[in-house]
């Protein structure tokens, strides 16, 4: 499979490599120096596209891939305001896209783990919940997309919270993320639910980005001959 990658800094090199890995060809890497070769010819070879970029070029780049006809996956973060409208280009070109906060399969496992636990917890006021995560000092935004998946799908089974915010501490309504920079730290994301009693925690913890870019390799591998969109959950069988 011919692979074009855009953002080519640390995950995109690592992804460079897990593709090799898997018997594939990078036949094109676009970054901040090479904005020009970001052009239907160059990319038209391309079987699909995989791109980690910043929250504020991801959406620019996303459509113009879709535009371009060429399958896209992205693991970029912090733009998801606009993803329905990536979404409907996706519709109206006949694209295809698999969109993801995070690809790491133990996470995407986590995610399930998560919405099921919250089910449960949802009968047991008692209890208060709140995520925590931590990175590196050089990713941008925070929470990361990863909290923010985490909290959507524990607000979507207990009605009593009503939406996330920053912060450090709950009230009745508000789920409640931390968001810690630190030095060399890959991923790191808690979900704890806390009473008088005693605690419930679940954790996810990162040892590399291999795992992040493995899977974005097998979405890659999973959406360049399909048409639609498509999630982690759709490449799991979740």
């Amino acid at each position: 499979m011919n692979i074009a990658i855009i953002g080519y800094g640390k995950m995109g090199k690592m992804i460079e490599s897990v593709a090799m890995e898997r018997g594939h060809e990078i036949i094109q890497k676009i970054d901040i120096d090479n904005l020009q070769n970001f052009t239907p010819e160059n990319l038209g070879n391309a079987h699909v596209v995989v791109e980690f970029t910043k929250p504020d070029t991801a959406f620019a780049n996303i459509t113009r891939c879709i535009e371009y006809g060429i399958p896209v996956v992205s693991g970029s973060t912090g733009w998801y305001d606009r993803l329905n409208e990536a979404k409907q280009l996706c519709m109206i070109h006949n694209g295809s896209m698999l969109c993801a906060s995070n690809f790491s399969l133990g996470v995407n496992i986590f995610f399930e783990i998560n919405r099921q636990l919250a089910r449960i917890m949802s009968h047991f006021p008692d209890y208060s919940a709140e995520i925590e995560e931590t990175h590196h000092t050089q990713k941008l935004d925070a929470p990361s997309g990863t909290a923010i998946t985490l909290a959507e799908g524990l607000i979507g089974e207990i009605p009593r919270i009503e939406k996330w915010e920053l912060a450090e501490k709950q009230n009745s309504a508000f789920l409640p993320i931390r968001a810690i920079r630190r030095d060399s730290v890959p991923g790191t994301h808690s979900v704890k639910y806390s009473s008088e009693i005693d605690d419930i925690e679940i954790i996810h913890t990162a040892h590399n980005r291999k795992g992040f870019a493995l899977g974005a390799v097998m979405a890659a591998e999973y959406i360049h001959d399909k048409k639609g969109i498509f999630s982690m959950k759709d490449l799991l069988k979740i």
